[in-house]
Order: structure tokens, then C-alpha cells, then sequence
């Protein structure tokens, strides 16, 4: 039975890992961080069913001495570094603890790996961010301009996997994932965001959606899907960095729009720039508004990937398009509420 070990395994992409290794018959280390407050809500029905190949661990991919031990205990076949601190804005509040979870993580596991087996196969998360939206689409060959602590960490994170690859002869990947989303996605990110104030609308709670640069376009797919490719990744001859996106890309404003009409409500603009604000077409009730708070020091504009690379070498074939997230987003969200 082949065995895998999963850093960051507590959030969206860990779970749907999780599921899919299980299903198809590894072995399954999770490794999560000692919180004086246990938030595995994700994963406890994966990881506390008994009768599942898996198994829970302490670790912390910034303490190089339990990640070495980890890895010489468990002996896995495949490692997923999922670990990080994900989110763009707070990166910029959190530089160095990004920098040492998201960089020097990294640097922490593939050394591991280096002296415990370098027949280990390790793929990196890596990030659209990366990019820093510098042209109209980004494939493999588009020269990097992270914009963020977080774009510059995961740059160090990718630059570093190549080069253990290329020096050590190690199976290193970078999969640079575009934006992911489901209905496990953290509450601070802006997909979420939408479909909770969604939510509380339809349950007729008195929300207002306040939200940051309207114009920014992101590439949004779905987490199971991405998980896949993580997993194709891994199983071919050859390792190679590859660019995971839908080829499709659309604005926040727009997201929000289309969540709206999922449910049934028209939103309608008013004013222009930071003072623009949206209404509701048939009670006039003004349900979106900007928060000067949540524009970043420095903005990305546009993201959209191409992914002909990884259609042609691992078949990757997303199934789910944006209209598909947020309504699974949304009705998860009023599910919530109403429990």
C-alpha cells in the first residue's frame, strides 16, 4: 500500500486530498498544527473514522526537526506540501510568519527528504500569485512578479523545489494552482465572503457585503478538481511544474452579480470608483458596498491561466465552472445558518 503524507492537511485542499488518496488505496498521514483550539472540522470525518487508512500527526513544516522525524517515521511515497499561510491581505499583516511558513517550509521538507529518500516524490503548492497578473494570461513560461509576501515566499517555495529537483535528482513538481474554491474554503476569502452574505440575505438577516477592488479578475475553479492534478502530478515519468487553471477568468464584481442571481436577485450599481455601492433591483435595499480596508498595498488586476500544458500532459479537465461553486458555496452557507 503506497503511503502518503499530507502537510497542511486541515484545510480545503486536505480534505479533498484526503478523499481522493483514500479512494484510491494509499495510506493517508495528515500533519497538523498543535492550536490550543482543535479546528478540524473538515477533517474529522475522514480522519476519525476508524474504519479509513489514515492517521493523524503533530507537525509544523516551520520546525525542520519534526518534519525530519515525521518523514523518517511515516517513510511515505508521496508528499503534498498543502502548508501555508494562504491569504494574500493578511500577508502583507503577517510578512515574516508567511515568509517562514510558506519559504522556509519548504526549504524544511525537502531537506528532509534529501537525507531520509530522495526517491520520495514531493509536490509543491504553488500559486497564480506568483504572476502578479503582469499580461492577459499566464502559462509556464511567464516571467514572475509576485506583488504580495505571500506571491514572494511561494516564489522562494518554487525556486527552491526546482532546484533540490534539478541538484539532488529528487521528483519535485510545482503545481501552480490558479484560484480554488468550495464550500470548505476559510471565511476570509472573497468567494466566501459573497456566498455568506448571500446566505444571510436569503435568510433574511440584515447583511451588507463589503468588499475591496471590484475590478480585480481572478480564474476561479474548484478544489476537487485542483486536488486531482496535485495526484496526476505525482504519477507521471517525469517531473514538471505546471500551470492549473479553468482558462477563464472573470471580475469580483461580476461574482458578485452572478451569486446574486442564483437566488434570485438582481443587483443594480449606483455611484463610481471607491464610492461605487449595489442595490437590490426590487426592495431598493443597498446589499454591497467598498471598504477602503480591504484594497491591498498593491493590487493584482487580472489572473487567468492557460492550462494547455496540463490539459496535454496529466488530461486535466476541470469539471466545475464558477456558476457550479458558488451555488454549492451558497446553499452550504444557508444550510449553515438555518442549523
Amino acid at each position: 500500500m503506497k503511503k502518503a503524507l499530507i502537510f497542511g492537511v486541515t484545510g480545503q485542499d486536505g480534505y479533498y486530498l484526503s478523499k481522493l488518496l483514500i479512494k484510491k488505496g494509499y495510506f493517508v498521514h495528515g500533519v497538523r498544527r498543535r492550536n490550543s483550539i482543535v479546528e478540524n472540522l473538515r477533517i474529522d470525518e475522514i480522519f476519525f473514522d476508524k474504519t479509513k487508512n489514515c492517521d493523524l500527526h503533530y507537525g509544523d513544516v516551520t520546525d525542520s526537526i519534526s518534519t525530519l522525524n515525521l518523514i523518517k517515521k511515516i517513510k511515505p511515497n508521496e508528499i503534498y506540501n498543502l502548508a501555508a499561510q494562504s491569504h494574500v491581505g493578511i500577508s502583507f499583516d503577517l510578512p515574516e510568519y508567511t515568509s517562514n511558513v510558506d519559504g522556509i517550509g519548504t526549504l524544511n521538507i525537502l531537506e528532509a527528504i534529501k537525507n531520509v529518500n530522495k526517491k520520495i516524490k514531493f509536490y509543491q503548492a504553488s500559486t497564480s500569485e506568483l504572476f502578479g497578473g503582469v499580461s492577459k494570461i499566464q502559462n509556464e513560461k511567464t516571467p514572475f512578479y509576485p506583488k504580495s509576501p505571500y506571491g514572494v515566499a511561494k516564489l522562494y517555495s518554487y525556486w527552491i523545489t526546482k532546484c533540490y529537483r534539478e541538484s539532488y535528482k529528487m521528483f519535485c513538481v510545482n503545481g501552480i494552482l490558479f484560484n480554488h474554491e468550495s464550500k470548505f474554503r476559510g471565511e476570509n476569502f472573497i468567494t466566501r465572503k459573497v456566498s455568506k452574505a448571500v446566505a444571510n440575505i436569503v435568510c433574511n438577516k440584515n447583511t451588507v457585503l463589503e468588499v475591496g477592488n471590484l475590478k480585480s479578475k481572478r480564474d476561479w475553479g474548484h478544489a476537487e478538481d485542483y486536488v486531482e492534478a496535485m495526484w496526476k502530478m505525482l504519477q507521471l515519468k517525469n517531473p514538471v511544474d505546471l500551470v492549473v487553471s479553468t482558462g477563464k477568468s472573470i471580475s469580483i464584481k461580476r461574482l458578485i452579480e452572478l451569486s446574486f442571481n442564483i437566488v434570485g436577485i438582481k443587483i443594480i450599481w449606483k455611484g463610481k470608483n471607491e464610492n461605487e455601492y449595489g442595490i437590490d433591483k426590487k426592495t431598493k435595499r443597498k446589499i454591497v458596498k467598498i471598504n477602503k480596508k480591504f484594497f491591498r498595498p498593491n493590487e493584482v488586476d487580472n489572473l487567468k491561466g492557460d492550462n494547455r500544458l496540463s490539459k496535454k500532459i496529466i488530461n486535466f479537465r476541470p469539471k466545475k465552472n464558477i456558476q457550479d461553486i458558488m451555488s454549492e458555496m451558497i446553499e452550504n452557507d444557508i444550510k449553515l445558518i438555518k442549523n
